[in-house]
């Protein structure tokens, strides 16, 4: 299995600290934020990644990360994203990378406390499809929210107004090949953007989307408040370490 962590966007939330580096290249504690999905992926025994990246910054990702053997990477390889047309543009960009194996997804900005090697197995014997991790929150507004019943999805909302449970759909996202048919037939939301969550939407109508709750502290850290956040978590209770 492959992996794929999607580090673009421009961190507007992140203003004006992102005026000089990509966001993903923040510290977090004592590590690059970047650091973390790499870690969540190489702790799931995934050693062959692509990072999608964009912006004015993408080739600070190079100087700091060079080939990835330091970190314990066998092949690390880089796709650029044009503007900010959303994570499902992003993760198709990663296609010919893929080349019909499934792929673990990873957003750049989140960070956990423990591993997900337990999940990807489960994903692994899975026919088809696509496995999705879910997190209890107090602020699912900022979040895709699932609601389910009977252990069965039936509907993910993105960013709703009023949701109707608080169960967050975290940035981790695991995808047969098919992921790419579904994406290219996607059109923009209003935030003009391809949204993941109707890719998410689209293997729940087809019966195919399987989920279990995430173990441990998550958290993302796109913004001043969340960053801060996963400083406290990461010197207070640690997070995934290499193994």
């Amino acid at each position: 299995m492959k992996g794929v962590i999607l580090a673009g966007g421009l961190g507007s939330r992140l203003l004006p600290l992102t005026k000089i580096t990509n966001k993903h290249l923040l510290p977090v504690y004592n590590k690059p934020m970047i650091y973390y999905p790499l870690q969540c992926l190489l702790n799931a025994g995934i050693d062959d990644v692509l990072i999608v990246t964009g912006g004015q910054f993408a080739g600070e990702f190079v100087r700091l990360l060079g080939n990835g053997s330091e970190l314990g990477l066998r092949k690390l390889r880089f796709a650029y994203q044009a503007g900010e047309g959303g994570i499902a543009e992003a993760l198709g960009l990663a296609e010919d990378f893929a080349n019909g194996d499934r792929i673990v997804v990873v957003l750049g900005d989140n960070i956990i406390e423990r591993n997900i090697a337990a999940s990807v197995a489960a994903f692994a014997k899975q026919p088809k499809g696509a496995r999705i991790l879910l997190k209890e929150v107090h602020d699912p507004h900022r979040f895709g929210v699932a609601t389910v019943q009977d252990d069965r999805i039936v509907r993910i909302v993105e960013k709703p107004a009023q949701p109707e449970t608080k169960l967050a759909v975290t940035g981790i996202y695991m995808y047969d090949a098919s992921v790419f048919d579904l994406i290219r037939p996607l059109k923009p939301s209003a935030r003009g953007e391809l949204e993941i969550t109707d890719v998410n939407n689209a293997y729940v109508r087809a019966g195919t989307m399987t989920w279990e709750m995430l173990n441990g502290w998550w958290t993302d850290a796109g913004t001043y408040d969340s960053l801060y956040r996963a400083t406290q978590l990461v010197v207070e209770g640690g997070a995934n370490k290499m193994h």
